[in-house]
């Protein structure tokens, strides 16, 4: 179930984001990032930081029905005419080859589409080929634009490469 997130829910969020997109070893999902970006993905600071910055966007959690846990999450933002922006879809890694994403996935579609959203943007970094590969099996599609890493911004990681960048994909709904 998908709901919104609250102040209280900022703490497992930030870990399970950590967890997503930097765990290692028994924690590593498989779309881990962890070989090419060191460091948290993400802080509680940050995360109610950009919370505060865009405030028409949601911070969702994603609750398991049968344990009650929040075990996914995901970030939605209008852009306006239509198209919204999605970011830190993150489920819990150990939970990830049982569908999680793909349910995730599906429910913040359904959620934009509510609101009267007909395409979603995202950025994923260039050398994520599985995750890129992943969201072409669910429709959506390398739009040719790129957005350039933020390498002299330290707030989300050590990047461990010289080549990284964001590819732009887009779903209409």
């Amino acid at each position: 179930m998908l709901t919104n997130a609250e102040d209280a829910d900022i703490p497992a969020i930030v870990s399970l984001l950590n967890r997503a997109y930097r765990g290692s070893g028994a924690e590593a999902g498989w779309n881990s990032e962890a070989g090419y970006i060191a460091g948290d993905r993400t802080t509680e600071a940050l995360l109610r930081a950009d919370l505060l910055a865009h405030p028409a966007a949601s911070l969702l959690k994603w609750i398991d029905p049968e344990s009650k846990e929040t075990t996914g999450c995901v970030w939605l933002q209008p852009l306006g005419t239509g198209q919204w922006y999605m970011g830190s879809l993150a489920t819990d890694p150990v939970r990830q080859n049982a569908g999680a994403g793909r349910k995730l996935l599906e429910a913040a579609e359904q959620y934009v589409r509510a609101k009267g959203g007909d395409r979603i943007r995202i950025t994923v970094v260039n050398v994520r080929d599985t995750l890129i590969a992943w969201y072409e099996r669910r429709g959506y599609t390398l739009t040719g634009e790129t957005e350039p890493f933020p390498y002299d911004d330290d707030r989300f990681g050590t990047p461990l490469r010289d080549d990284l960048m964001f590819v732009v994909m887009e779903k209409w709904l």
